[in-house]
């Protein structure tokens, strides 16, 4: 005769619904922590170019750009010597020579904006800010 061990039907749904209890506790932290990571990608770019900029001003005498604004990535990357993420990116950075303002907002449209100025140790958050 053989003794055939196995779960019985009761002891897998029960397991099953332990896994999605723990699964529904779980999404809401990651969701925000997902938030999270994605502000301080914001607020470390902006702190890049912010650092560029003043190397850009000590070799030029004036802040990038000169007058009026640029929100293209690919020359604020030439011009100011960075790298930052071109494509899918979460983030679109603007550079402002009028008001010494660097932006960074969120894709494709959200009301989260950071903001550095020049002179500025942090950034500060506009918007649907956490």
């Amino acid at each position: 005769m053989l003794n055939k061990k196995s779960f019985t039907l009761i002891e897998l749904l029960i397991v099953v619904v332990i896994i999605g209890i723990l699964a529904a506790l779980a999404l809401p932290g990651f969701g925000t922590s997902k938030e999270r990571v994605l502000d301080r990608e914001a607020k470390a770019n902006l702190a890049l170019i912010q650092a560029a900029e003043k190397i850009y001003r000590m070799e030029s005498s004036f802040y990038y750009p000169s007058s009026g604004s640029t929100s293209v990535i690919a020359d604020i990357n030439t011009n100011l010597r960075v790298n930052l993420p071109t494509g899918a990116s979460s983030w679109t950075y603007a550079v402002d020579g009028d008001s010494d303002e660097t932006t960074a907002s969120r894709l494709p449209s959200s009301s989260r904006v950071w903001t550095l100025t020049h002179t500025g140790n942090t950034a500060s958050c506009t918007g649907d800010c956490p």
